[in-house]
């Protein structure tokens, strides 16, 4: 436990101002942000929407529809960003049985998830995740078209576009990038990787589902907006990784708020991201702010001068990009950064005005440069303060009565951890 620590001197720097944005932006990041293209997303949607159906029970062998051709397709593009990787990115066909009597899945199935593997220096693991599934709204109809362009068409865009701008880039955690099948009948996919990820121990730091990012008109409603993401986080760690990606996006994407949603997800809906946090990751769900359901899981038809169906005509490529951006921001920061402390520790049995605090680092010797002590009051979301230390403990004139702590880490060129909050 913490010792009273008199006659120590720090210099530190305060900051009424995000945890991440008053960091000197990386002009590496800043780049990537800036080369995700429009086109690119389009043409990957179109190219998902024009399989017909990825229905899980569709066809596996037919050469130009069904969910078998569009995971080959997905393989042989990932592929042809290997010779830009100078060996570091891999890609492969993980495949599982599933369904049959009391599933949602009326037969069994054998399904592939496509794992691109872009291979860092260091030991942590960031996995982004997408399912490229797509069913209408009978769960068991697989030959209808459904085309999922933003359910979830615009997640794996938001996944392949990602590859392709940081396939040449060197870092020091390695991103896996999931595209699942399975989603739309029970999260199969999902729970498939995350049993893998933890029979073979991947060191993951975060995990990051894009699902449905491309939506901005409300149905019902009619309300528009173009500039504000959600990010669905359940309660503990996760919710640092949310705050983590907030603080991204304000620093590296222009035009674009990250509303928290202090939840693992919708009412009655679930996503990709909720197998791996029930086997205990730090996992959230990145979401349009506004759902239109006349889209989702629709029969394409045309009713009363009303479209229906999930069409490319109903997403906005241009908020698919930001979003995106969003998602490598806080990828190549996370990547470049050391490993969050481990074992932060409040002293709680001293009454003081003061807070004493001690941790461990948990990277290697000369990975860290120092530390950010980070402060809210506890009726707030994001941290409000921070402060600069060299140390591994330290004593602020901050009643712990009245503020949350945490600690992160911060390296040579100033990439910070995610947040460990004081116990």
């Amino acid at each position: 436990m913490v010792n009273p620590m008199k006659n120590i001197i720090f210099f530190i720097w305060f900051f009424i101002s995000p945890l991440i944005a008053g960091a000197q932006p990386d002009r590496e990041i800043m780049r990537c942000v800036s080369e995700v293209s429009q086109d690119s997303i389009s043409s990957y949607i179109a190219t998902l929407t024009g399989f017909h159906t990825r229905h899980n029970l569709s066809s596996l062998t037919d050469p130009d529809k069904g969910i078998g051709a569009a995971s080959r397709w997905l393989y042989q593009k990932v592929a042809g960003w290997i010779p830009l990787s100078g060996g570091r990115l891999s890609v492969e066909n993980i495949q599982y049985t599933t369904g049959g009597s009391g599933t949602r899945l009326d037969r069994k199935a054998e399904l592939t998830n496509v794992m691109a593997v872009l291979k860092g220096t260091g030991s942590q693991e960031i996995l982004l995740l997408a399912h490229y599934d797509s069913r209408v709204d009978d769960n068991s109809d697989s030959t209808s078209f459904a085309p999922g362009a933003n359910d979830n068409g615009s997640g794996v865009a938001c996944l392949l576009e990602s590859i392709r701008i940081m396939a040449g880039i060197p870092l020091q955690a390695t991103v896996r990038f999931l595209f699942l099948s399975g989603e739309e009948h029970g999260l199969l996919g999902a729970a498939c990787m995350a049993d893998m990820a933890r029979s073979q121990g991947w060191n993951v730091t975060a995990v990051i589902n894009f699902d449905m990012i491309g939506n901005t008109l409300a149905g019902e409603t009619g309300h528009r907006d173009n500039t504000t993401t959600r990010v669905f986080s359940a309660e503990g760690p996760s919710r640092e990784l949310a705050r983590y990606i907030a603080e991204t996006a304000t620093t590296y994407v222009d035009n674009m708020n990250v509303a928290l949603i202090y939840r693992n997800d919708r009412y009655g809906r679930g996503g990709d991201h909720t197998p791996f946090l029930n086997a205990g990751y730090t996992a959230v769900r990145i979401c349009e702010f506004h759902e239109n359901y006349d889209r989702t899981h629709q029969l394409v038809r045309e009713e009363n001068n009303t479209l229906f169906g999930d069409l490319p005509s109903g997403v906005d490529n241009e908020y698919v990009r930001k979003n995106t951006g969003i998602g490598i921001a806080a990828v190549m920061s996370l990547a470049k950064a050391p490993a969050a402390p481990v074992n932060v520790q409040m002293n709680t049995r001293v009454l003081s005005n003061y807070t004493e605090l001690e941790w461990e680092p948990s990277s290697g010797p000369g990975l860290v440069k120092g530390y950010y002590v980070v402060i809210r009051e506890t009726d707030q979301s994001r941290w409000q303060k921070k402060i600069y230390t060299e140390e591994t403990r330290i004593r602020i004139p901050y009643s712990k009565d009245n503020y949350f702590f945490g600690i992160c880490a911060v390296g040579h060129e100033g990439h910070q951890s995610l947040v460990s909050v004081a116990d």
